[in-house]
């Protein structure tokens, strides 16, 4: 088992984060430079010094064992907290190149990824030896991943106490949401009522929760959501609303865009537990912002702003 990392440890966690990322040995090839005899050796040489088995090859395909899922996770983590670390010494010496970690919130809408894609377009046609890794995290993640230092930017919806460990900048738009249901669930003929009738309560229904989204979402007046489980994602929550068992909130872009052909029913005319989230750009406070990242921000503040109209 692993005890101390050696260098070259480093060289073949790099491996492995490529056949992860690449999902399978031969489309990991060209960007290894490496042939598959070599790759599979170092693969099973990391294994032995892990004392795990991280993926399985074969017949069937490149699989991932949930301790190799554990491992690329961990190793993406390290590996953009080091992209970052040298991103940030290089602005130092006023050197802007390398790679800029930009993560987006799971689940926004079509038109704002267009938007983040001219954003970053702008950016590294302004600074042409800049790359953008771009990722996606679920709403529970963000905060994390902002304060961690695993990227310089985050694209999301917030709506609890902002910490002070956070920079945010507010894109001036807001995302807009209610309850729904499935068009099976009992509540779906209320669709077109401006309430509930007063022997239905909404507590009677279980309801599906958004880990990471504030307690005051699930309150409307003196009635409140009666959670059973939780979701980490509004795509998530969405397709366990969809089984019929639980009603939920989220955002009408979502209901819009996805929701529409699947038959989503906005209870009671859409007018139960309304909530708007502001979105914004985020890093954490220790990320310098030099001037490809604000270049970056006033880029996704205006296209992801334009997009929306």
């Amino acid at each position: 088992m692993l005890n101390r990392l050696q260098e070259s440890d480093i060289k073949l966690l790099r491996v492995f984060y490529a056949v992860a990322s690449c999902n399978g040995f031969t489309a990991a090839e060209p960007v290894l430079r490496m042939q598959r005899p070599n790759i599979s050796a170092a693969i099973k040489k990391l294994e032995e010094r892990l004392d795990l088995v991280l993926c399985h090859r074969g017949r069937g395909g490149f699989q991932m064992t949930k301790e190799g899922e554990v491992v690329f996770q961990e190793t993406k983590r390290i590996f953009n907290a080091f992209d970052n670390f040298v991103f940030n010494l290089k602005s130092l010496h006023d050197d802007y190149s390398g790679h800029i970690t930009l993560v987006l919130m799971a689940g926004l809408p079509l038109s704002m990824h267009l938007a983040v894609s001219k954003a970053v377009k702008s950016t590294m046609k302004k600074f042409d030896d800049i790359h953008v890794n771009i990722q996606t995290r679920l709403y529970n993640e963000v905060e994390h991943v902002a304060l961690s230092g695993e990227c310089h930017l985050v694209v999301s919806t917030y709506d609890m106490v902002k910490p002070e460990s956070v920079t945010f900048h507010p894109i001036g738009i807001t995302t807009d949401g209610r309850l729904y249901c499935s068009p099976t669930h009992p509540l779906a003929k209320y669709r077109d009522t401006a309430a509930l009738p007063e022997n239905i309560k909404i507590e009677d229904y279980p309801a599906i929760g958004i880990s990471g989204l504030s307690s005051a979402n699930y309150i409307d007046n003196e009635s409140r959501l009666a959670i059973q489980t939780f979701s980490d994602s509004f795509d998530a929550a969405m397709s366990a609303i969809m089984t019929g068992e639980y009603i939920g909130l989220l955002p009408d872009y979502m209901a819009k865009e996805q929701g529409a052909a699947l038959g989503l029913v906005p209870i009671a005319n859409g007018s139960l537990y309304n909530f708007s989230h502001d979105l914004f750009v985020m890093n954490g406070k220790n990320t310098r912002l030099n001037p490809v990242l604000r270049h970056c921000i006033k880029e996704l503040t205006y296209f992801i702003a334009e997009s929306q109209k």
